[in-house]
């Protein structure tokens, strides 16, 4: 199984060791799913994570180690196709990284932009309480 998982999604796992996002980081850490991601969501994590506001909240070292887990052991989709689909034209990349990686779903708490859409080239577009409850069955 192979999933994106939206940045919003890993920032949150991040300050709340115990919440479902940080359930969802334990399932990709034991190996049950394939995590995709790209560069640019690396570098986008690197600069949200510094932002003050998260910064007081977060130790670097919490969030150093999950950036360079993602660098070293998901997968890195280089190669996307350009997609202008989401209603919020940030979001477009984490539908480009699951075309380009064939993921089965892109994980997101993101619900006017792309939850809205459901599914995308065979993506489903899930919260991580309706993905974790699907992995349960």
């Amino acid at each position: 199984m192979r999933l994106v998982i939206d940045t919003n999604v890993l920032i949150s796992a991040l300050l709340a060791g115990t919440s479902l996002p940080a359930h969802l980081i334990v399932l990709w850490r034991q190996g049950r799913f394939d995590l995709l991601t790209s560069a640019g969501q690396l570098d986008e994590l690197r600069r949200v994570t510094r932002y003050p506001k998260i910064r007081e909240r977060l130790a670097p070292a919490l969030a150093g180690r999950l950036i360079n887990e993602l660098r070293d052991l998901a997968v890195v989709v280089n190669d996307r196709p350009v997609i202008s689909v989401s209603p919020d034209p940030n979001d477009d990349y984490l539908l480009a990284i699951a075309a380009a990686g064939a993921a089965d779903f892109l994980v997101t708490g993101d619900k006017r932009d792309l939850l809205a859409l459901r599914l995308y080239e065979g993506t489903k577009i899930v919260t991580v309480r309706d993905f974790l409850a699907l992995h349960r069955r």
